[in-house]
């Protein structure tokens, strides 16, 4: 059989009619280009003629002939080298963004398998290379953190922008597939959810109170008519949407005016937060914790995003912690039957340990980072991840539910909840059963001052510091419910081997630094 003749402009424009034929080879040039990922991966025979990629000029190395290209686009860690003739080369300068056309041939060298020998050249945003500031050499996380808006355009902070994304991908995935509904809580709300005052009040610019005046006097022009914060954690809305639809699920941001310079702390950062109805018992929550963790790890490590990450070269991500660790995490994650400790079994464990610590381990006290640390790697073996559950009451937050019946070996109350431990890093996630019974819940918001009495000569009733709507909940027919938080952007930088969760997000905010 012969081959099918080839479509002229003529054919196209009859077949197809006027308007459309512009579209037509809109497709027809998408289709030619390819990404710098595509190209690496092909592995032709024969020479392949009429290839196209767009990019970034990552490096200049002049030869008496040719100019040597080394291009990026972001789909890829390693670079694509372009041999460009050094007539067409004089405009191509670090940072330009350009269109290279030519044939993918064998390359001689060791570097990769192939290379682009460019006959057509387009710079389609120039660049001064004296003045960008991002050249082919080390810089320091500290040094790319002044420059946000440039930063994502490196190798290793690129990919970190394809794993946020395929994660999200994964995620939304897994809880489609568990018939779980996404939603979109609020930002602006009118309480701090976690009660530890540490949020941020939105006001206005143009309300902002005059020099010398107090804040008293400008109460009435408030534009919410009260005080009202960005959130810093969506769950108590969560619990309203999910008595409508069954278990629900959000990705937000969340704002912390927290004065902390750690390294694992920001002003706004991303949470991922599930809630589920109709549970009676904190195990099938920290289930799901645990199955999502296990279905992201699973889904995405042979990805080319986590193959960047795994098998990356030596000087590649220097600031990273090394590939095989990052591996070990992954596949720590992907194991099954997660260890669970409660918390006076683990006070327990730890003092007998207690000459190895700063901090002496005590009942009632919250964790500190080397407890935390010694449990992962004891208990969990420093592979599995360890749930640690049923804190004491008085050091958490009002909304959980009461262990029931008390243990007579425990010195105090405490409360259905938990925090995941993982190795090397610590806690990324907890989550509590929710207190759905009226009574015991106004019970723990008076014994944390949250519901606080009548003013004199006010008989309005105790005031609930802008939870009303939330006690309602309990009023109308609440369910058993409980569910947990994620920090999304510190779960990330577990992943990718970031050491400072500054450095997984691509515009940080943290206490005195904001820069664009």
């Amino acid at each position: 059989m012969r081959p099918a003749p080839a479509l002229r402009p003529s054919h196209v424009a009859r077949l197809l009619g006027p308007r459309r034929v512009g579209i037509f080879h809109r497709c027809v040039s998408r289709c030619a280009t390819r990404s710098v990922a595509e190209l690496l991966q092909w592995r032709p025979a024969e020479k392949a003629d009429d290839v196209t990629v767009n990019g970034f000029v990552r490096s200049v190395r002049s030869m008496k002939a040719h100019r040597f290209i080394s291009l990026g686009d972001g789909s890829s860690l390693a670079p694509l080298q372009a041999l460009v003739p050094a007539d067409d080369a004089k405009d191509l300068a670090v940072g330009a963004a350009v269109r290279l056309s030519g044939s993918w041939v064998s390359s001689p060298g060791a570097a990769q398998s192939h290379e682009l020998h460019v006959s057509r050249v387009e710079v389609l945003g120039p660049s001064d290379a004296k003045t960008f500031p991002i050249q082919k050499k080390y810089h320091t996380p500290e040094y790319l953190r002044t420059m946000p808006h440039l930063r994502a355009r490196t190798p290793v902070n690129a990919v970190l922008l394809r794993l946020r994304s395929d994660v999200i991908a994964s995620l939304t995935q897994f809880f489609a597939g568990r018939s779980f509904t996404q939603t979109h809580p609020p930002i602006i709300t009118s309480s701090d959810c976690e009660g530890a005052g540490e949020v941020f009040t939105v006001t206005p610019a143009n309300d902002a109170p005059a020099p010398g005046s107090s804040s008293e006097n400008n109460s009435q022009e408030l534009f919410f008519r009260s005080k009202k914060y960005l959130t810093v954690s969506t769950q108590l809305h969560l619990e309203a949407l999910a008595q409508a639809v069954g278990n629900v699920w959000t990705l937000s941001p969340v704002f912390r005016a927290e004065k902390s310079d750690t390294s694992r702390h920001l002003s706004e950062f991303y949470m991922l937060e599930a809630e589920m109805s109709f549970v009676d018992d904190l195990g099938p929550v920290m289930d799901l914790a645990e199955d999502m963790l296990r279905s992201v790890s699973s889904s995405l490590i042979e990805s080319s995003t986590v193959r960047d990450l795994l098998f990356r070269s030596r000087t590649s991500g220097s600031d990273l912690a090394p590939a095989d660790e990052v591996r070990r995490r992954w596949e720590g994650l992907m194991q099954r039957d997660w260890p669970r400790i409660k918390y006076s079994d683990a006070v327990t464990l730890l003092q007998q340990k207690s000459s190895l610590f700063e901090h002496k381990p005590t009942w009632g006290a919250g964790l500190q980072s080397e407890h935390e640390k010694y449990l992962a790697e004891y208990v969990g073996g420093g592979e599995k991840p360890v749930f640690v559950t049923n804190y004491p009451r008085d050091i958490k937050a009002f909304y959980m539910r009461e262990t029931l019946p008390a243990s007579p070996d425990v010195p105090g109350p405490t409360v259905d909840c938990f925090d995941l431990l993982v190795p090397e890093f610590c806690e990324i996630a907890g989550g509590s059963m929710r207190e759905h019974r009226l009574d015991p819940l106004l019970d723990a918001m008076k014994r944390q001052g949250i519901l606080k009495p009548p003013s004199e000569g006010v008989s309005d009733g105790p005031s609930s510091g802008g939870l009303d709507w939330y006690v309602d909940l309990r009023r109308w027919g609440s369910p058993p419910h409980g569910g947990f938080g994620v920090g999304f952007d510190r779960l990330l930088s577990y992943l990718a081997g970031v050491q400072t969760v500054r450095d997984m997000v691509t515009f940080p905010r943290w206490h005195g630094r904001c820069d664009c």
